[in-house]
């Protein structure tokens, strides 16, 4: 038998990166769901990466007993924190609070273009066409959740743009923090950002946090807070940029798009968002621009040294 008579098995990198967009996906509804039940958007957030940050701190400080980072690289992941997680995580809590949770993770489904062209203009990797070939399938696919979610993408303008910033600057944190990924572990440089993008979040929180009741917010709402802190935030960062370590951020970034129709489930099961067949089309095309970027070729990503 020939080669195309041998199913290849699915590399750790491929298992680690699609258990992330899983824990991302369900974060999408999570967040909605908490929302939307009395959470207050920024309070919310300022818990949850508050939490992650003493826990990143903590495991950090327990393995390796050093926070250090280069005189050189820690101007770059402050800046990748404050604009991938204090701007990210204002943009994304208010487009899901404007809009639906499908809506704002079909337009993460731009993660694969976005992060293909930081890491072109940072020098960081240069890429081959079957990589650019993925990302157009993906984002077609999306396209074809959108249209599925019914009148369009979303008829709140607000939500989308913000859905789309949120996306960008997940983009831009990813590629400008991969190549510290080769200097420290990814415990350090998790506990460092979270820590410098969660000071101004709080600061911009602090009247929020202080007029939420949460005497009313229910066991349910305090078990999903912490999910959201230990799941999509904690594992699922772990197991990103491991993967990343291993095949780059771009080809990384492709996985992403599972979460437009990952995301449509989970909200169908929880908020009852509704689910029709171009939805699942583009969820067809989203796995196969995953298959497509898997397939090995002569010429690869080279991530630059």
């Amino acid at each position: 038998m020939g080669s195309f008579g041998v199913m290849r098995r699915p590399e750790l990198a491929d298992l680690m990166l699609l258990a992330t967009v899983t824990l991302w996906a369900l974060n999408f509804t999570v967040t909605k769901y908490v929302i939307s039940h009395g959470f207050q958007p920024v309070a919310y957030s300022v818990l949850r990466f508050g939490s992650a940050a003493v826990l990143f701190a903590s495991f950090t400080w327990w393995r390796e007993r050093s926070f250090a980072i280069g005189r050189r690289d820690l101007p770059v992941l402050v800046s990748a924190a404050l604009i991938g997680i204090f701007i990210n995580q204002l943009a994304f809590v208010y487009a899901i609070k404007l809009t639906t949770a499908t809506t704002v993770a079909l337009l993460f489904g731009t993660l694969p273009v976005m992060t293909g062209i930081f890491a072109f203009l940072l020098g960081i990797e240069r890429l081959n066409s079957r990589f650019w070939m993925a990302a157009a399938l993906a984002f077609a696919g999306a396209a074809l959740v959108a249209l599925g979610s019914g009148g369009g993408v979303s008829g709140q303008l607000w939500g989308d743009l913000l859905g789309f910033a949120a996306a960008a600057t997940w983009a831009w944190y990813t590629v400008a923090v991969s190549p510290l990924l080769k200097r420290y572990s990814t415990v350090r440089v998790s506990a460092v950002a979270f820590s410098a993008g969660t000071i101004p979040l709080l600061a911009v929180g602090l009247p929020q946090l202080a007029r939420q009741d949460y005497g009313r917010l229910g066991v349910t709402i305090w078990l999903l807070l912490a999910f959201a802190v230990v799941g999509p935030l904690v594992l699922a960062n772990l197991l990103w940029f491991g993967g990343i370590r291993r095949v780059g951020p771009s080809r990384a970034s492709v996985f992403a798009n599972a979460q437009p129709f990952l995301a449509a489930v989970f909200s169908l099961l929880i908020l009852s968002e509704p689910l029709g067949r171009f939805q699942v089309a583009g969820g067809v095309l989203i796995a196969c621009a995953i298959l497509i970027s898997r397939v090995p070729t002569r010429t690869r990503a080279v991530v630059a040294t």
